[in-house]
């Protein structure tokens, strides 16, 4: 399922498919369309057929398609006429990204709720579990994306992280840039002429070998908690690119999961949860709280599990924007 924004309303359906899946020519996609493999919900596609805003197709296409069956509908946490909020699963993307869609929770929240427009408010990456917020009014989406724009919500994270935490609390106040010496350009770290980076981190709970932090980010930079911990010198249990050397990642990058890699990261996805977010309701003006509880992976930690990497479901960074 694809929805069509802004940079695509206005183009031909073939041409724009063409742009979007580059694997795939503008002929191939006008066989496509002729054949029903890509339809629009709202009336007969053509291949000439100008896209509108808003509007939704659904591929079908050999190649571009899940193969599989949809996930289920990760539990709803808090649902009015105006907002709806999820506990996202690890391993879930929000949004369908790159050349191969797989099944998304923006796709599977419109699926749930045929009829209402349902549009996110934020993003979390794929391994980051916990509450998502999406929205069911263009008006709604407008004022939550204005509150997250505007530090109106406050985020709170739950995260394991490797070793035992010393003190009880800390504020971390580091400006973030690219990390210096590093060869993955997606890496950040502390860079005096970065951007401004503050996250409050108290300690929970700790076990044998790890440790359960809470953290507040009072801004929203790309990979803040995961940098900021490592920085403290606590990096997150599991994480591919933060407390492992470069060459860590980029073999991941490059293999997969080999038994180098498992044996380094000691878990199969970054161990960070979207535990709870508070902020104005954007037509009565009071405040909402939604909290998801610690997923089971990160519970069993916690309670003083040996961290174990079973299957080969962790995917490798980049697959979309991260919203910590």
């Amino acid at each position: 399922m694809l929805n069509i924004l802004d940079r695509a309303a206005g183009r031909r359906a073939d041409t724009f498919l063409s742009m979007r899946f580059p694997t795939w020519s503008r002929s191939t996609f006008a066989k496509w369309i002729k054949e029903g493999l890509v339809q629009s919900d709202d009336r007969a596609l053509k291949p000439s057929s100008v896209l509108r805003l808003g509007e939704t197709l659904r591929i079908w296409s050999p190649g571009i398609a899940p193969t599989e069956g949809p996930p289920p509908m990760p539990q709803i946490v808090f649902e009015d006429e105006w907002l709806l909020a999820v506990d996202k699963p690890p391993g879930l993307l929000v949004h369908p990204v790159g050349q191969k869609f797989a099944w998304a929770l923006i796709g599977l929240v419109r699926e749930a709720r045929p009829g209402v427009r349902i549009d996110l408010s934020h993003r979390l990456d794929r391994e980051t579990s916990g509450v998502v917020l999406l929205t069911k009014h263009e008006d709604a989406n407008r004022a939550m994306k204005d509150a997250f724009m505007g530090r109106r919500v406050k985020k709170t994270y739950l995260a394991v992280v490797r070793g035992v935490v010393p003190w009880e609390s800390r504020t971390v106040d580091a400006p973030l840039g690219h990390a210096r010496g590093s060869e993955v350009q997606l890496r950040r770290g502390e860079d005096p002429l970065g951007d401004s980076a503050l996250t409050e981190v108290r300690v929970l709970v700790r076990a044998a070998a790890h440790t359960l932090v809470e953290c507040m980010p009072h801004t929203g930079r790309t990979h803040q908690i995961r940098a900021h911990l490592e920085i403290a010198g606590f990096p997150i249990l599991g994480d591919k690119l933060y407390g492992q050397p470069d060459d860590v990642f980029l073999e991941m990058l490059d293999h997969g999961p080999t038994e180098r890699v498992r044996a380094m990261i000691g878990f199969p996805r970054h161990a960070l949860h979207a535990h709870a977010l508070a902020f104005p309701h954007p037509h009565t003006g009071q405040m909402v709280k939604i909290r998801a509880a610690l997923p089971a992976d990160m519970q069993a930690i916690v309670d003083g599990a040996e961290p174990r990497w079973e299957g080969d479901g962790a995917e490798v960074e980049g697959d979309e924007t991260a919203e910590e």
